[in-house]
């Protein structure tokens, strides 16, 4: 495992404290659930980019999907 340092502003380590406070755990434990929150969503985020991009992917009419997920054939 590797240590990484940061500075952050003193209003996000009052927060940090408060939140580690809170959840009983230290502030190393809650940066690193953060951080991998944060790199979980990147990571959806760039796939749904390049999925944007791509030109050959069908886009979908909402208000047609709409209509068809809730039409009573």
């Amino acid at each position: 495992m590797s240590q990484v340092t940061a500075r952050l502003p003193d209003e996000i380590v009052t927060a940090l404290d408060h939140a580690a406070q809170t959840l009983h755990r230290s502030r190393a434990d809650v940066i690193r659930q953060a951080i991998e929150a944060y790199l979980e969503d990147f990571g959806d985020l760039s796939v749904a980019i390049e999925r944007l991009k791509d030109p050959s992917d069908e886009c979908l009419n909402w208000e047609e999907a709409k209509r068809a997920l809730l039409s009573e054939d």
